[in-house]
């Protein structure tokens, strides 16, 4: 296969030499039922246990607040869904949700909760005093994610959650970590979130795998049911080669070290494109260094992306859920039709160097001579 330049790291990951370790140990050797009493379910089940162990340490949690689930989206739907029986019916999230919390919210919406989206300021942050008017002694959920799939603005949600206690009876706080985890410090007990969703193939683990973080004491009803697995909060025979993906992702973590590197390299793409007339920035100064939205004025996305992957460089024009639709994200921030309608996301990781940048600068460039301008 040919050099490629992969920047569609928020759609997901290339897996890391570890995790595939680990996953074809667990495979080959290590194939037992967690669940099985005899010594191959044990070794599983030994396996699993150290895999939680080392994902909670990663966010100062406990293990047994770690609950296994098939990715981002069903940790997402699980914690939304958990006030079907709630005597209170409001919800609170924004408007720049991912898909798998709005369409959720939206399917609750339906069966006669009140849902209030909140809105946000043009760098994507939630508006703090729409979302204190709303709190109130009826709300059952608040679903806020940490960090902006496609422009990387990151909500203060320590902030909110000391407003949510304040101002509400005990109403549970979800956090969509899906974007943040792993590549900026996450202390769960300073977040002061009852709930938070991550998913592993965002971090250079396998696809199929992810958890939702259950603060202890928190009564939460189960999603599937069955044999009981997971504390009885996800039934099913847990994935032991995805958990030992996991397990082997998060063991190559560097947080720290990786988010200076990525930081140089999305203030370097900041500078050469801040000076073309012809690119226009997105994504807020503030926002995670992974994710860089950018617009190229006059140009519609679709055509911009295929025109890059002819040049064997590949990034998004949006969410990957999205499948080519309009942004809402860009049309809550007050991006114009044009300029929503020629955004290309660039996300990054650790493998991605200056270079990288450079050469899509310079693809981007010959794109405007060759292209034909659209009328957007």
């Amino acid at each position: 296969m040919k050099d490629i330049i992969y920047l569609d790291n928020s759609a997901t990951t290339k897996p890391c030499k570890t995790a595939c370790e680990y996953i074809n140990k667990a495979l080959c050797e290590n194939w037992g039922n967690p669940s099985s009493l005899h010594g191959l379910g044990i070794d599983a089940e030994i396996s699993m246990n150290s895999a939680r162990e080392e994902i909670a340490k990663s966010i100062n949690a406990n293990a047994d607040e770690i609950i296994f689930t098939s990715g981002g989206t069903e940790a997402n739907n699980t914690a939304i869904l958990s006030v079907l029986k709630s005597r209170k019916k409001k919800i609170i999230t924004t408007k720049i949700e991912h898909p798998s919390v709005l369409e959720t919210v939206k399917r609750l919406e339906l069966e006669g909760f009140e849902v209030i989206r909140i809105g946000c300021d043009s760098n994507g942050v939630i508006d703090m005093g729409e979302l204190k008017n709303s709190l109130d002694k009826n709300t059952a959920l608040v679903s806020i994610m940490l960090v902006n799939n496609e422009i990387g603005s990151i909500q203060p949600i320590s902030e909110i959650s000391k407003l949510i206690k304040q101002l509400t009876d005990n109403a549970v706080f979800h956090c969509d970590a899906v974007q943040g985890f792993g590549k900026t410090p996450i202390n769960v007990k300073t977040l002061g979130v009852d709930l938070m969703s991550c998913s592993a193939h965002k971090i250079h683990g396998p696809k199929g795998i992810g958890f939702l973080y259950v603060k202890k004491g928190l009564n939460l009803k189960p999603f599937l049911t069955g044999g009981g697995q997971e504390k009885g909060l996800r039934s099913g025979t847990e994935a032991i080669p995805l958990i030992c993906g996991f397990h082997g992702a998060v063991k190559e973590l560097k947080v720290k070290e990786s988010l200076e590197k990525i930081a140089e390299i999305n203030a370097f793409a900041r500078e050469i494109f801040g000076k073309c007339d012809f690119i226009k920035i997105n994504s807020p100064d503030d926002a995670l260094p992974y994710i860089l939205n950018i617009s190229v004025l006059g140009y519609r996305s679709e055509t911009l992306l295929h025109f890059l992957e002819s040049k064997s460089i590949y990034v998004s024009s949006g969410s990957a859920c999205a499948k080519g639709e309009a942004s809402y994200v860009l049309k809550a921030l007050g991006l114009g039709k044009a300029q929503a309608d020629s955004a290309l996301r660039l996300s990054f990781s650790k493998d991605n160097t200056r270079e990288d940048i450079s050469l899509v600068l310079e693809a981007l460039a010959e794109a405007t001579k060759k292209l034909r301008r659209s009328n957007i």
